[in-house]
């Protein structure tokens, strides 16, 4: 009898032992926007015209970093990147599937690789759901759920539209080759809620094709804005872990990517900007904002919010000449390997760790986020990764050495290197004045990228070229 009695006490209290521990791990939270580009927030740029105090809450109570990247100038190589911590370039990402492109049966994540969701599932017990845009492959194989997701509710490809046809209660801007009767510049329908333009010479891309919005595998019927319906579910799903449960939740909205479509109770908000094009993509930011914020409160209603990683970035830069997205004061946009194209919004709070309002100015990389919130849940990766755990960084930053020696990017003929305050980059092209030949900048002086010093600072550009080589030595050639 009293075997049993001790044997019940020591199972009580090794159940009870556990849940405290599953209790000290830290729910993790990302909240990844698309194309929203370096100078859009307004604790980025207090004079921006569309305020963002939700977003910039998150920096306010944590770490803003001035220098945060990404590991490619658009979606889905950024997102192979993030979601694995090694650079995509490694296991031959390197492009952007679109369109039926997306359908390709290689065209997605290679299986053998591990997610942070696989990880934080299969070695910590962490509750995980994917919520929004995916874009690491649009077939079944490649479905979230088969990623180390519990949970997925969203769509495969690129993007899609935010309500469906005939988009009611929205306003519309659409890019088209031709206008109505053969024209060019813009048209608008006589309500005013559809605008052509031809400013980007060809048709809005065909977002829904083949790409319906999905609950794990199954499509559904989903009349809410996506945005509203994204932050629904992220909302659920945080009030279903509750406070038994630790989670990793991988908030991927599609805003502020096109099409544009602000709604109504938006659009009315900045009835003051003139610029049609500017006013809707205001009102998707203010809306985004806005679900930002109910995800945020959901947090503290949980009662976790002291134990909560939270993290906010862009997936690349911002598109300028499509959604008006600005980069300033950088160089370049999306698809560019200047720093418009690869330097984004970059905030990381996590209240029981770390103190509010840092900012932190040294290089770092999306990378990092797979072995930082790794270390948080006391994980350890299973692949070669290509970052670092920032929080022995930011918790003592002056007894802490600079995360990274360097970080690097290849895209095609494009590539760069930054070592330091140094910038290698070629990006060939007429836009942006771009090179087929490397060009150096010293961004501690130079933020604009104005001044290549290439042929005045021989050795220095010597020395970065050389590190890039050795680096580029590490990848493989593109899969697709």
């Amino acid at each position: 009898m009293m075997f049993r009695i001790f044997l019940a006490v020591l199972i009580s209290s090794a159940t009870l032992s556990g849940f405290i521990k599953a209790r000290e791990l830290p729910n993790i939270v990302f909240i990844i926007v698309d194309d929203l580009g370096y100078g859009e927030t307004s604790i980025q740029d207090p004079e921006t015209d569309i305020a963002t105090p939700n977003i910039d809450s998150i920096a306010k109570n944590g770490v803003r970093f001035t220098d945060g990247y990404v590991s490619a100038p658009f979606c889905a190589a950024s997102r192979a990147g993030l979601i694995t911590g090694r650079y995509q370039t490694r296991f031959g990402f390197e492009n952007n599937p679109i369109g039926a492109r997306n359908e390709d049966i290689d065209a997605g994540l290679p299986k053998p690789e591990i997610t942070i969701a696989d990880l934080l599932r299969d070695r910590a017990g962490y509750s995980t759901a994917m919520i929004g845009k995916w874009h690491l492959g649009g077939t079944a194989h490649f479905n979230p759920i088969r990623r180390g997701f519990d949970e997925f509710f969203g769509f495969m490809h690129e993007g899609h539209y935010f309500v469906p046809s005939p988009w009611k209660g929205h306003t519309t801007w659409l890019r088209r080759k031709t206008l109505p009767g053969g024209k060019n510049g813009m048209w608008t329908s006589a309500d005013g809620k559809l605008i052509f333009s031809t400013h980007l010479n060809g048709n809005e891309p065909d977002y829904d094709a083949d790409n319906p919005i999905l609950r794990n595998g199954q499509p559904v019927e989903e009349e809410q804005n996506l945005t509203d319906a994204f932050t629904r579910e992220a909302v659920s799903f945080i009030k279903q872990c509750g406070t038994e449960r630790p989670y990793f939740l991988y908030l991927s909205y599609n805003a502020v990517h096109s099409p544009l479509q602000g709604a109504d109770k938006y659009t009315e908000k900045y009835e003051g900007i003139a610029d049609i094009q500017r006013k809707i993509f205001a009102a998707m930011l203010g809306h985004l904002d806005d679900g930002i914020g109910k995800v945020l409160q959901s947090v503290k209603d949980n009662g976790d919010w002291d134990n909560t990683l939270i993290v906010f970035l862009s997936d690349n830069g911002g598109p300028t000449r499509e959604l008006t997205s600005s980069n300033l004061p950088l160089r370049g946009e999306k698809g560019t390997l200047y720093e418009g194209g690869i330097r984004v919004p970059f905030f990381l709070q996590w209240p029981s760790r770390l103190s509010g309002g840092q900012v932190y100015e040294k290089p770092v990389i999306s990378l990092d986020l797979f072995d930082t919130c790794l270390a948080a849940a006391d994980v350890e990766p299973e692949n070669i990764t290509d970052g670092v755990d920032l929080l022995p960084f930011l918790v003592d930053e002056d007894a802490a050495p600079i995360p990274h020696r360097s970080l690097y990017w290849r895209v095609g003929k494009k590539a760069a290197l930054r070592m330091g305050d140094w910038k290698l980059v070629r990006n060939p092209g007429r836009r942006f004045g771009g090179s087929e030949e490397w060009e150096l900048y010293n961004l501690a002086e130079d933020i604009e990228e104005m001044n290549d010093l290439a042929d005045r600072e021989t050795d220095k550009l010597k020395e970065l070229e050389q590190e890039w080589e050795a680096r580029d030595r590490e990848m493989i050639d593109p899969v697709f």
